[in-house]
């Protein structure tokens, strides 16, 4: 039997941009026997049967019916899609020299550094235009075509003194020398799309690191790749979703785009995406809108969007009391100001699920004079008021272009989602059953 880590290899090498992400998550349902919904069209829904919808091919819902629905209750997981990088403007070419670079502007919060002196390549969505008619395309350039070279000590002495960076200086990334004065950018995507028609009208591409995932260390006990945060939970999510077995509430996986900027986007967790949806399914069951209103009070969803693990090199920036370490289990993540969603109810939800397997947990809270980030689960509930936790797999190196965790975590996240999902919660008020 395929590990899960495996797996997650094999996924995090082909997950070039979100718009990818969603693809391979699209890949595993269809594999899986589910049926592709149109938001433009009727939900036909059938008991018993298995949905998911896309918007904008950045973000992906999808749901189990049970057998047997008796009433509306909905178990959630929700991830997201995104990753710090760079996004590649309009018109990027620059020439210096007989240098030719392209030009870019930050996409969320990463470590500027990390992304120095490696082999990067670009991906997204391109739109091309040929007659009337406009097509959206998937690119992902399979080659070293960039790099951003680092200024030589010699020439920048305070590089490790705290140098602050200039995104629009000092992160440009190198294309080549001496191309003819004849290139053009669209050009080169279209050659890349194979298509000899058209037009390019627009485009959504990003940078990525070429470096494939690994395991690391003496025991192979680290696993590294670019953005794992979040794709490490989202993937595993996902395979946990697939494989429980719920008879009696409605499953629903949703990963959504855009939570590294804020996620007020028609596709990130802070739009009507998910209430949308949750909306139609019930319609297309037969029931009502007062059932939507009371599926709230009704209903789970699991926040799962990484964790910081204490740094063995700087312990003294974590909490002195709620140590994380990789390779020790599911996170569970605590904030006063409700940065997360946790509370001590949701909380026990997550912890009677690691209890029921066996599962070790650990808990995070932030160094009290240190904020922290915020995640999906709070932004998510603007829009439909669930009971909610936030949990993750314990990291290093967040927001770098090449992070790491500990390789047994990856199973011990896709154990316990699996086991949430083949477990029925029933929220009575004061009181939870688990059966």
């Amino acid at each position: 039997m395929e590990r899960v880590a495996d797996k997650l290899k094999d996924l995090l090498d082909k997950s070039y941009s979100p718009f990818h992400v969603v693809l391979n998550m699209e890949n595993e349902l269809l594999n899986k026997g589910f049926i592709k919904l149109d938001e433009k069209e009727n939900f036909n829904i059938t008991a018993g049967k298995k949905y998911f919808v896309t918007r904008n091919d950045s973000s992906v819902i999808a749901f189990k019916i049970p057998e047997n629905l008796t009433e509306f209750a909905l178990q959630i997981t929700a991830t997201h899609t995104d990753s710090p990088s760079f996004k590649i403007k309009p018109n990027p070419v620059i020439r210096k020299l007989n240098s030719v670079l392209l030009n870019v502007e930050p996409y969320g919060g990463m470590i500027y550094s990390t992304w120095f002196d490696k082999p990067l390549s670009i991906a997204g969505r391109v739109m091309v235009k040929e007659d009337n008619k406009i097509e959206t395309h998937l690119l992902a350039v399979d080659e070293d075509l960039l790099i951003i070279p680092n200024v030589a000590i010699h020439m920048n002495r305070e590089i490790n003194s705290g140098y602050i960076y200039n995104p629009s200086r000092d992160l440009i990334p190198l294309l080549g020398t001496n191309i003819g004065d004849d290139f053009d950018f669209n050009k080169f995507l279209l050659r890349e799309l194979n298509i000899d028609k058209g037009e390019i009208i627009g485009h959504d591409l990003f940078l990525y690191n070429r470096q494939k995932a690994s395991f690391i260390g003496y025991d192979k006990s680290l696993f590294a790749s670019m953005r794992l945060d979040d794709l490490s939970s989202s993937y595993t999510a996902l395979l946990g979703f697939l494989d429980g077995k719920n008879s009696e509430n409605i499953s629903l996986f949703a990963s959504f785009d855009n939570e590294e900027v804020g996620s007020l986007t028609k596709q990130g967790a802070n739009s009507t995406f998910l209430k949308d949806t949750i909306k139609r399914i019930i319609k297309a069951l037969g029931g009502t809108y007062d059932d939507f209103e009371k599926i709230a009070s009704k209903s789970v969803m699991i926040s799962i969007d990484n964790a910081h693990a204490n740094h063995p090199n700087r312990l003294d920036l974590s909490d002195s009391t709620t140590n994380v370490m990789l390779n020790n289990g599911i996170v569970i993540k605590y904030n006063a100001n409700q940065s997360y969603t946790t509370d001590s109810y949701s909380s026990a939800i997550v912890k009677a699920i690691c209890q029921k397997n066996k599962q070790n947990y650990q808990e995070f809270t932030n160094r009290s004079d240190l904020r922290g980030g915020s995640t999906l689960g709070n932004l998510s509930n603007s829009e439909i008021s669930l009971t909610c936790a936030d949990i993750g797999i314990a990291q290093l190196a967040m927001h770098s272009s090449y992070e790491v965790l500990g390789t047994s975590d990856i199973e011990e996240m896709k154990k316990f989602v699996e086991t949430f999902y083949s477990t029925t919660i029933e929220l009575n008020g004061n009181s939870i059953n688990l059966k």
